[in-house]
């Protein structure tokens, strides 16, 4: 039931901060061209004599009074006569980005049904009519048409559980951008796995400048901007993970996810079965999770119990913390030094930032005297 999971849920992310400043310069400040393209856009949105956007008026054709539907249709209209500025204004960019409406459609690849008010998706003919799935959901969005409903018990937590869905069908994914407009006022939000952080409240109608910004930023935003692993590649029709043992570089290929933990905030652990790009035949467990810092690397627990001889547990091959641009992968990188007010645990304690490892588990040989691990058995 759904008061249920909303009892866990909050439990899970614990206090939501709104009000982060610098938040949107954070994650909007580095994408590449998108200043220069949203002053143009805002140019185009002013000429004319019905204007799509006036500094006195506001948006054109703005639901007065919100309604779920007609803002959708509205985002939708706008959002369409933004990308043909953008791309009028460099005809060599292409927004393959659509906003997809879908408030009574169920998504598919859920363990519950679950609806969407809006949300971004790679897919330039995205109607109401198509058939969407949660792994194709970029950017999730929550609308209200009041501005009181920008609470935590309410926007706030219904645009938490489409991001623990997306994070959940999505096995790349570090963290979720989205946002919730309440009546005009727009408010962006980054959910990781300590929890969800929001920036200050703006008025879309007093500031076209900025909505624009958004709105482009979402559509131009690389895939690592937006929270997907750039340590997971793609190569042809396989996924890859590189990593580096012994001082040589190997690549390990995707074959399959044995499990991803269905959570925003905790360890979100995710186990792949893989193999070796020069060894097809030789499988592997890739076991990639977030850890507490104070504790002891699961990798080397694994190392040591195969280096005593340990039985009935998986074979260590290899261990490393994830790094991100030359950096150790944890929650602080993702949050870019952005000021949260401090979390505390239940006990009192600093609830402590998280970093990210995976190690890599041989299955037992086929003829070894314990028989056959199965890739289940590598996970824990």
């Amino acid at each position: 039931y759904r008061k249920h999971v909303d009892t866990i849920l909050k439990e899970e992310l614990g206090d939501l901060h709104a009000d982060i400043p610098g938040f949107f310069e954070t994650y909007f400040g580095n994408i590449s061209g998108l200043d220069s393209t949203t002053r143009a856009v805002l140019d185009k949105c002013k000429e004319g004599d019905r204007p799509l956007y006036n500094e006195e008026k506001g948006w054109r054709d703005w639901p007065k009074h919100a309604v779920e539907k007609e803002v959708l249709k509205w985002l939708a209209d706008v959002i369409g006569e933004l990308v043909q500025f953008a791309e009028a204004h460099d005809p060599a960019q292409k927004i393959d980005r659509r906003p997809l409406a879908q408030p009574t459609r169920p998504l598919e690849g859920s363990v519950a049904t679950r609806k969407l008010d809006i949300g971004f998706v790679s897919d330039t003919s995205a109607t109401e009519d198509s058939i969407c799935r949660w792994s194709q959901i970029l950017i999730p969005g929550e609308l209200k048409n009041d501005p009181k409903y920008d609470s935590p018990s309410r926007a706030w937590l219904d645009l938490g559980r489409y991001a623990r869905e997306v994070l959940a069908a999505q096995d790349s994914r570090r963290f979720v951008l989205g946002f919730t407009l309440c009546g005009p006022f727009l408010r962006l939000w980054e959910f990781d796995r300590l929890g969800g952080i929001a920036s200050e409240s703006l008025d879309i109608n007093t500031d076209g400048f900025q909505f624009i910004t958004i709105i482009l930023g979402f559509l131009l935003m690389s895939p690592e901007q937006l929270g997907f692993d750039p340590t997971i590649i793609t190569i042809g029709d396989k996924r890859c993970i590189e990593v580096e043992k012994d001082g040589r570089k190997e690549r390990l290929v995707i074959d399959d996810v044995i499990g991803r933990a269905r959570c925003i905030a905790g360890r979100a652990t995710t186990c792949w079965k893989v193999h070796r790009e020069d060894d097809p035949q030789t499988p592997l467990v890739v076991k990639d999770s977030w850890q507490y810092p104070e504790r002891d690397e699961e990798g080397e627990l694994l190392r040591e119990a195969t280096e005593s001889s340990v039985t009935n547990v998986a074979r260590y091959y290899h261990h490393e913390t994830v790094r991100i641009n030359g950096k150790s992968d944890d929650i602080l990188g993702i949050r870019r030094g952005l000021s949260i007010p401090r979390l505390k645990s239940r006990q009192g304690s600093v609830k402590p930032t998280t970093s990210r490892s995976r190690s890599r588990r041989g299955r037992k040989d086929q003829d070894s005297a314990f028989g056959p691990k199965s890739s289940s058995d590598c996970v824990e």
